[in-house]
């Protein structure tokens, strides 16, 4: 009898240790993108290259050997989706961070909720504002709008133009680069003769483009949107006859737009990140390892689809926040944050990332090539 009652504190002492011990924890990670709707040539990208890295890290053994467990939401590029998302994800899905918004409309909306809950959100949207002023949570991976402006107006410069028109749709991202266009134009001593702001749901433009044509004084047009509006006022444009430059946003990194627009792109300039010149760097150059795995490995996962510069984005907010986890040693949140503002000469798609308590995008305007469409493909600019 005495033998049986042991065998049985055995095995129930065995079984308190089995459930004791812990397992190994997933990490928590959330995503909004604007896998559908209008953004869908943002977030589309962006999803499927988040979605790629995880299955990767994963297959290797995870992060400290932890696992990441994502979950992510298609807003459409609604605000008030991407609202209700993040909340759920913070409150129910108890998620580190939160990858995205797609769009920098999304982006500025979540910016105090994240803040507030204390959740990392590392931002796909491109405008300044998310990052500056500073919130301590929030970062974002694309170049800043601010450089971009500055680098169409060195190129300006170079071209010897100074006068223009602007304009830009009316987004978050439309709103924020009109924005920085105003601010540094004197600085390049270029003068603004003509300012409009259209929907962005509109589908044809030639009343504007015919406004701004009027003027005669007008040596080059620069557009600040997302698409359609993108190929919209470029074929308008063409349609027109106005053979002035078009300047593009660096929103324009994608060769889908140069298919929407079809022949009304060719010669569009624009300032790009390196992903569309990765061909052309050098070998040492500390991106380009970087950038020839990422594009190999997106055109193999997804059947040849080529591989853009807001896939870009995502790929960079994924990698920064395993790099920080793995910095860390923890997947403790604050502990995340902490090591992502610390992260230095990280080599991603979008440039060297050095971020620091008071620059929460870590890029300068040197992560920016200029670039044109000639023959309908993305070439690097030359004068």
């Amino acid at each position: 009898m005495k033998s049986m009652f042991s065998g049985m504190a055995a095995v129930a002492c065995a079984m308190m240790l089995f459930v004791a011990a812990p397992a190994s924890a997933d990490i928590k990670v959330g995503a909004i993108l604007a896998e559908t709707g209008g953004a869908s040539f943002l977030g589309g990208p962006e999803a499927r290259t988040i979605r790629m890295q995880v299955e990767e890290i994963n297959a290797a053994g995870g992060i400290n050997g932890e696992k990441i467990d994502l979950v992510v939401k298609d807003s459409a590029a609604n605000p008030q989706k991407a609202i209700s998302f993040a909340k759920q994800l913070i409150e129910e899905e108890k998620v580190i961070a939160i990858l995205g918004p797609s769009t920098s409309g999304e982006s500025m909306k979540l910016k105090a909720i994240c803040e507030k809950s204390q959740t990392i959100l590392m931002s796909c949207g491109a405008a300044e504002v998310i990052v500056n002023p500073v919130a301590k949570w929030v970062f974002k991976t694309p170049q800043t709008d601010s450089f971009a402006a500055q680098k169409i107006f060195m190129t300006m410069n170079d071209l010897g133009i100074t006068k223009i028109a602007i304009l830009a749709g009316n987004t978050g991202f439309g709103k924020a680069g009109r924005s920085q266009l105003k601010k540094y134009a004197p600085q390049f001593h270029i003068t603004i003769l003509e300012d409009e702001v259209y929907d962005k749901k509109a589908t044809d433009l030639s009343a504007v483009v015919a406004k701004i044509k009027a003027n005669k004084d007008v040596q080059a047009v620069v557009n600040w949107s997302i698409v359609p509006a993108q190929a919209i006022v470029a074929k308008n444009m063409r349609q027109a006859g106005w053979a002035v430059p078009l300047f593009q946003s660096h929103g324009f990194g994608n060769v889908k737009y140069i298919e929407a627009a079809g022949e009304a792109a060719e010669g569009i300039i624009f300032p790009s990140g390196r992903l569309l010149a990765a061909d052309v760097l050098a070998t040492s150059h500390p991106q380009k390892a970087v950038l020839g795995k990422y594009i190999a490995d997106y055109m193999a996962k997804y059947d040849g689809e080529q591989a853009s510069t807001f896939g870009g984005h995502g790929f960079d907010a994924i990698m920064i926040l395993a790099k920080a986890i793995e910095n860390a040693g923890s997947s403790d949140k604050a502990k995340v944050r902490d090591a992502i503002e610390n992260l230095s000469n990280h080599a991603g798609t979008g440039g060297v990332y050095n971020f620091s308590a008071t620059d929460h995008n870590g890029l300068g305007i040197d992560a920016f090539e200029m670039m044109t469409v000639k023959n309908g493909k993305f070439v690097l600019y030359t004068k």
